[in-house]
């Protein structure tokens, strides 16, 4: 083999040992599978050798990737009838089909998916949250108006209008208190 800790196209290669150990030789450090997980995830291409024959065991170790990720959680990603389906092409003459159709379904996937982020993200760009914002506030202001009339004047105009208010629930307090004098006499 030639150098194993890096290829040509900047693949990493893990090397797998029988203690179930992944090693990662491009960081020269021990990692798991959710490592591997994130790795794949971040779009970091690597490779998964096993340490003492050398046999690629990507796919595998991809499968069981899959399999921890649909056992945690509630919410499967694969669904029964789509697992059921997948089993029955084994063997199927249709096998041989299988891997290249479902790689080209990933790929419109995805393809699908950057055009509608790359759409919302034109129609609702940097400037149409601040115009949200701005609409938000502009509610918020309009809704404080209305249900408290003088939030919008000077604070010269709310004091004295608490000072007015202050007057006025001490003359409602004296009346008050002239009609309980009135009924104890």
């Amino acid at each position: 083999m030639a150098d194993e800790s890096n290829t040509a196209d900047d693949t990493i290669i893990i090397k797998k040992y029988a203690n179930r150990r992944l090693y990662n030789t491009k960081s020269s450090s021990y990692i798991t599978l959710d490592d591997l997980a994130k790795m794949t995830r971040d779009g970091v291409d690597f490779q998964v050798l096993d340490a003492k024959t050398g046999s690629d065991i990507t796919h595998s170790i991809l499968t069981q990737i899959i399999m921890d990720e649909e056992s945690q959680g509630e919410q499967h990603m694969l669904p029964v009838s789509f697992l059921r389906q997948l089993i029955g092409m084994y063997g199927n003459s249709m096998q041989a089909m299988m891997p290249s159709y479902l790689e080209a379904s990933m790929e419109t996937f995805r393809a699908n998916q950057a055009k509608l982020q790359e759409t919302f993200s034109a129609s609702v760009g940097p400037q149409a949250f601040a115009k949200l914002a701005e609409n938000n506030i502009a509610m918020f202001e309009a809704a404080t108006r209305a249900f408290m009339p003088k939030a919008g004047e000077g604070k010269a105009a709310d004091a004295a209008a608490s000072g007015d208010d202050l007057d006025a629930l001490k003359a409602q307090m004296a009346a008050m208190q002239a009609k309980l004098d009135k009924l104890g006499e």
